[in-house]
Parts: structure tokens; C-alpha cells; sequence
């Protein structure tokens, strides 16, 4: 297994920010690689990925949901091995601390050269700066879920 741990700061408050991260339907829109991701259940999320011309499908349990502190999930099924969690520190009331900690395990030898060579971690800061320009134009979430897990 892998380690990735990045982080940004964002200008909107915590709310705001972690209201956006809770939904995952918009991923694709800040998220390279990501295709599409299809909210099966309040806590399962199905994903289409597309990675240096390899395709791949899995679904990811949300393991633990805190409003506005912390979402963490695992893999349980397909073709991509990995568990994170992303916290929200609140900085002042229009600042907040997006960090992301992954474990991955590369699959094959494509994966495990791209993850030597930091492919993981240079795609996982470009998607929180993409989030952070997402979220800091529109200035608001474009939904959210308040529950807790």
C-alpha cells in the first residue's frame, strides 16, 4: 500500500466546503480521471474511472461521515484498491483546510512505476486545486448531506 497525504486551503467556509465534497456526483467535474460516480446508497458510491487509457469500475463505502469534520471510505468491490478520509479544519469563518490522506495499492506494473514516480500524489493535489477553483467560483455547495455515519 501506498500513502497520499495532501492539502489546500479554500475560501469559503467550512460548511460550504464540506457540503461540496458530500456531492460525489460532481466529482468529475474537478476530478481527473473520474468519469462518472453514482450515489447508490447513503453510504456506497459506484465509480467509472479512466486512467492513462485503462478503464476501471468500483464501488467505495463511506466508512465514517461527520458534518463538516471528516468523510472517510473504503473500496469493497472492482478493479481499484484504496481507503481515505478528507478533513475539514476551519480556519476563520471564510477559510478552510481541505486535507486528504489515501492508502492505495498500485495494480499491475504500470500502476506501481506511475505510483514510484509520484503519479498518484501529483493527480490528487492537481484534483483539490481544481475543487478549490470549483467551489471558490461558485461560492457556494451545489447541495449537501447532512447525515452522519
Amino acid at each position: 500500500m501506498s500513502k497520499v497525504e495532501e492539502s489546500i486551503e479554500v475560501r469559503v467556509p467550512v460548511r460550504t466546503a464540506y457540503d461540496q465534497w458530500t456531492q460525489f456526483e460532481t466529482f468529475p467535474e474537478f476530478m481527473e480521471g473520474v468519469e462518472r460516480v453514482e450515489q447508490k446508497t447513503d453510504t456506497l458510491t459506484h465509480w467509472v474511472t479512466k486512467v492513462a487509457g485503462a478503464k476501471r469500475e468500483f464501488d467505495a463505502r463511506i466508512t465514517e461521515q461527520i458534518p463538516d469534520e471528516r468523510v472517510a471510505w473504503t473500496t469493497v468491490e472492482g478493479e481499484t484498491r484504496q481507503a481515505g478520509v478528507v478533513t475539514f479544519h476551519r480556519l476563520d469563518d471564510g477559510r478552510t483546510k481541505v486535507m486528504l490522506q489515501m492508502d492505495h495499492e498500485p495494480e499491475g506494473v504500470a500502476d506501481t512505476v506511475g505510483d514510484k514516480l509520484g503519479m498518484v500524489r501529483h493527480r490528487i493535489k492537481g484534483d483539490l486545486k481544481r475543487f478549490k477553483e470549483f467551489i471558490e467560483e461558485r461560492g457556494t455547495e451545489t447541495g449537501a448531506w447532512r447525515g452522519q455515519v
